[in-house]
């Protein structure tokens, strides 16, 4: 339609240039011919100085000599049947007679440039204005798209990893297919379903998937759209949208990012007139307000669900809310047979070994595992993606590219080398720690050096052991630079910040001190305009919280002291494996293990 649109556009402004020249031609050539009487015609004439005529029943034009110059002239003709006899005698040289031009021809000539003048202006100025004022009114138009479902059909089957959550929205499905079987019972169909968890889990995959099982018309807009500088511009595009999807029910509205407009209201800032809440208000209507809005549901996305507004979240509004997960062991090897089943595999290739060094990872993590492996394949050439590129995906994810061309001293790779040394070492002495899977003095990121633990399984429930010898790894760095080089960096300022965040979550959130006892001093977290008040109070006293210092001081040094501990009493270990690290520059698992076992020998 656009590239149709443009070549009629094109073709009128031609024929209109077309019909400018020839005015402007025929004009041009009317100024340019001379008025003679008739009279002076005959005189011109008999002096031999008419050289060239052209006569037609309402003029004679033609050239006439002045000099060294020829001009053209024009004349009214009379009746004169001596006419031609004359100009054989004065010689002219040609002489020819003109048909007779049509009424329209002479319209055209004479009225058509008046006609092009004005149609031009309408053009420009009354046309332009007229579209000026639809936009104006289009603006309070909604911008969602209605998805064609034929071109890009996504199924259930596209999505992988979240079983839970498929088999909750499989019952919206067949409602939307067989509303008759639920309706003869007095079921009702949902009014809105909130997708919630973190980026990246797969809640617009899954809206789609709902929409393509369903076969019904899927618009899709974002909160922030509906958000103008405007007051009143986004609760108009509300209900424009829902106008619309009332037109094609049963329909899917999809909603993304739902708490740009759904936040929660009546923070005491900004007065009642505020553009978001008019938004929120309006949205609220349409969900559950006096009309009913039969055969639309509202499927809503966001990573916060916590900001939602409490009358947004009640039942005859999102009816149903659905977490969507990160997904477990199972669940990534299902993701990464999809995404892997879109590049060339190796037949060796173990996805469940894949699956099980990406703890944590969600789809979007594990879809860009695979693509960066591919890349990583195709830059080395090879014809197939093996399982050496998708490890390698996996740390340039987890601690950044390779910078191979930093150059470091002799003294600073020493120190790393004992810095990740001090890392490994404890890890593999302290019982409970996630086993270390490659340790390497490569630089990655900003990163001088890293120590990768892979866990073996899946773990939801972490005990006060585990978070303690946690620490004790984080701190092993710093605790094997002071014990070999005498004297401390700035290496671990990283693992520092990390064992303090732990510590204070021992602490406060979790309840693993002794001397606090079973208490959850959190501080609430909640936005400025989200809360009912400015000015916030920790919520215990000073003295708790000269405690809370204490105890979390007591915490880290008595984990740097285990991991001091661990490191003296492992002395040829830690010599051992850093010397293969400055030589090697990467250690893998089995090898750490034979270094160790080697050392305990000696």
């Amino acid at each position: 339609m656009p590239l149709k649109k443009n070549l009629r556009q094109l073709l009128f402004w031609f024929l209109a240039f077309m019909l400018f020249i020839a005015v402007y031609q025929n004009m041009k050539g009317v100024e340019r011919e001379r008025n003679i009487p008739y009279s002076e015609f005959k005189a011109k004439l008999r002096d031999h100085q008419i050289t060239k005529v052209s006569v037609s029943q309402d003029k004679i034009s033609g050239d006439m000599a002045e000099g060294d110059k020829t001009v053209p002239f024009r004349t009214i003709p009379m009746s004169d049947p001596k006419l031609i006899e004359d100009m054989d005698a004065s010689g002219v040289k040609e002489y020819k007679a003109e048909a007779d031009r049509s009424w329209i021809a002479s319209l055209v000539l004479n009225v058509g440039w008046i006609l092009l003048f004005v149609f031009i202006w309408w053009f420009l100025f009354i046309r332009q204005a007229q579209m000026g004022g639809k936009q104006a009114m289009a603006f309070g138009k909604s911008r969602a798209r209605q998805q064609d479902l034929k071109k890009q059909k996504v199924t259930f089957k596209d999505v992988a990893g979240c079983d839970e959550t498929k088999e909750e929205l499989k019952d919206i499905v067949d409602y939307l297919k067989n509303p008759k079987k639920y309706q003869t019972l007095g079921g009702e169909l949902p009014k809105g379903v909130l997708l919630y968890g973190p980026p990246g889990t797969g809640k617009t995959l899954l809206a789609r998937a709902v929409a393509g099982e369903a076969g019904v018309p899927f618009f899709t807009s974002s909160g922030s759209e509906f958000v103008e500088m405007f007051v009143g511009v986004g609760a108009s595009r509300v209900r424009d949208l829902f106008e619309r999807a009332k037109k094609s029910a049963p329909a899917i509205v999809f909603l993304d990012e739902l708490d740009a407009v759904g936040r929660s209201r009546f923070a005491g800032i900004g007065g009642g007139h505020d553009e978001r809440e008019q938004t929120l208000n309006q949205l609220l209507v349409e969900l559950d307000g006096f009309e009913s809005k039969e055969g639309i549901i509202l499927i809503g996305a966001t990573n916060r669900p916590d900001v939602l507004d409490n009358a947004l979240l009640r039942p005859g509004r999102f009816d149903r809310r659905i977490n969507v997960p990160v997904p477990d062991i199972k669940g990534r090897q299902e993701i990464l047979a999809v995404h892997g089943g879109k590049v060339k595999l190796a037949s060796e290739v173990d996805l469940s070994v894949i699956a099980r060094h990406t703890p944590g990872f969600v789809g979007a993590d594990l879809a860009n595992i695979v693509n960066e492996a591919a890349i990583i394949a195709a830059k080395k050439e090879q014809k197939v993606v093996d399982q050496k590129d998708l490890e390698e995906a996996i740390e340039k994810m987890l601690a950044g590219p390779q910078r191979k061309s930093r150059i470091i001293s002799d003294r600073e790779k020493k120190v790393v080398a004992y810095h990740e040394a001090g890392h490994t070492l404890v890890a593999k002495t302290l019982p409970g720690c996630d086993p270390v899977h490659k340790v390497s003095i490569i630089p990655r990121g900003p990163a001088l050096g890293y120590t990768l633990q892979l866990p073996l399984e899946d773990k939801y429930l972490t005990s006060k052991t585990e978070i303690l010898n946690r620490l004790c790894v984080l701190l092993g760095g710093r605790a094997a630079e002071e014990i070999v080089i005498g004297e401390i960096t700035t290496g671990a300022h990283d693992d520092l910040a990390k064992v303090t965040n732990f510590a204070q979550k021992m602490v406060l959130e979790f309840g693993m001190s002794d001397k606090i006892g079973p208490l959850s001093l959190k501080k609430d977290e909640n936005e400025v305009f989200l809360g009912r008040d400015i000015v916030r109070q920790p919520g215990y006293s000073n003295e708790t919280a000269r405690s809370v210092d204490d105890e979390i001081k007591r915490i880290v040094s008595d984990c740097y002291m285990k991991a001091k501990a661990a490191l003296t009493g492992n002395r040829k270990a830690l010599d051992a494996i850093a010397a293969r690290l400055i030589e090697n520059e990467v250690v893998d698992a089995e090898e750490i293990d034979s270094i160790i076992a080697a050392a305990k020998a000696a």
